[in-house]
């Protein structure tokens, strides 16, 4: 896929801003905080509806303004599509060529995007919650179907924690009411742990194998899920719900005590191993990156493989993080095959020669100039 006009109105620090002449490869110089990495934010918002960085959409919203609107024309396989969302006080619409749709997750892969930020370190490092965000995210691209029961958890997650707080002290009504909520979570916590459990494996099967190479053959990376009950590699939907039943109730008093959920899709982690060894803990700084990079490379494949085309590449001030060594692994896997979108601080910080024909934009104070 490839992106040729994007427009932005009253978005971040960008009041009104219209964009095209798109190339394969595309670079956004200028100084910090200037608004880099807001195109490219936008481009990701298009993608997955949200922000990587806030979870509130207002911010989206210029100071002073009431709403906020970006719009892109794709170019597909199939054909163009032409994508908008607009953000307002009263909450986000989806348009798709011109269309509203009822339902977010059904503009929810038009456009297919991968993005490598410095931060994304803490996929590798950081919390659990961390990681099971970038499941989600990744996962919900390219299976719609696992954003509905993924809002449809986190929905009775909510209802079931707030019945689990008034429930210590309580008599047996709390009990069946306890098991209504208990089978709607698991009804729709095992469609979760099973896709993630798919995505996983499949992940593995490009991340090991990019790992290799950049390290040389000197590296076998390990890609596991922990689930918090069960086996790792169990997907049985039957097998899981069983499970997960039984696990609640074996857990029911605890819960009661603490008032929260205690296991379930959302206190499930993904870990990495190096050579046997747990990167999180026994990585090195030079390993963890690695890791990260290998991963974000394996996505790119990993979402060709599932739709026939590939996303696009977001690649917002991370070449200057890398050695020369990881940078010209990079670009020679997106160069020719994956547009990409870079921001750097200067044309110096990256290893232009290898760069094919790019295409150069200058930002400054919210104004881009080719």
């Amino acid at each position: 896929m490839f992106v040729k006009t994007l427009s932005l109105q009253h978005y971040r620090n960008y009041e009104t801003l219209s964009l095209d002449s798109f190339g394969n490869v595309n670079l956004m110089i200028g100084r910090n905080a200037q608004g880099k990495t807001n195109l490219l934010e936008a481009l990701l918002v298009l993608a997955l509806t949200k922000s990587h960085r806030t979870a509130k959409d207002k911010e989206l919203i210029s100071f002073g303004s009431n709403n906020a609107a970006v719009s892109a024309e794709i170019e597909k396989k199939y054909g163009t599509v032409n994508l908008e969302l607009q953000f307002s006080n009263q909450g986000k619409k989806a348009k798709l060529n011109g269309l509203e749709q009822r339902k977010l997750s059904d503009f929810v892969g038009a456009l297919n995007a991968v993005m490598f930020a410095p931060e994304d370190l803490e996929i590798v490092k950081g919390t659990p919650g961390i990681r099971r965000r970038f499941l989600d995210m990744e996962i919900g691209q390219v299976q719609p179907s696992y954003l509905f029961h993924l809002q449809q958890y986190q929905k009775v997650l909510l209802q079931r924690n707030n019945l689990l707080k008034q429930a210590f002290g309580k008599g047996p009504e709390i009990t069946v009411m306890l098991d209504v909520w208990n089978e709607q979570l698991v009804e729709h916590g095992v469609k979760i742990i099973k896709k993630r459990k798919q995505f996983i494996r499949k992940l593995q099967k490009w991340a090991q194998g990019i790992h290799e190479g950049i390290t040389g053959g000197g590296e076998k990376l390990q890609l596991s899920y922990i689930p918090s009950f069960g086996e790792a590699d169990e997907e049985d939907e039957a097998v899981l719900l069983q499970q997960f039943m039984i696990k609640l109730s074996q857990m029911r008093d605890q819960e009661i005590r603490r008032g929260m959920t205690l296991c379930g899709p959302h206190r499930d982690d993904l870990a990495f191993h190096i050579n046997g060894n747990e990167a999180q803990v026994y990585g090195s700084q030079g390993q963890q990156r690695t890791t990260a990079l290998s991963l974000k490379l394996a996505e790119i494949e990993l979402i060709h493989e599932e739709i026939g085309e590939y996303p696009i590449l977001l690649l917002d001030d991370v070449l200057s993080e890398l050695d020369p060594y990881r940078q010209t692994q990079l670009i020679e896997t997106f160069q020719s095959k994956v547009q990409t979108f870079i921001t750097a601080t200067g044309i110096e910080s990256i290893n232009a020669s290898r760069l094919q024909d790019a295409s150069i934009f200058h930002v400054q104070e919210g104004q881009v100039i080719r």
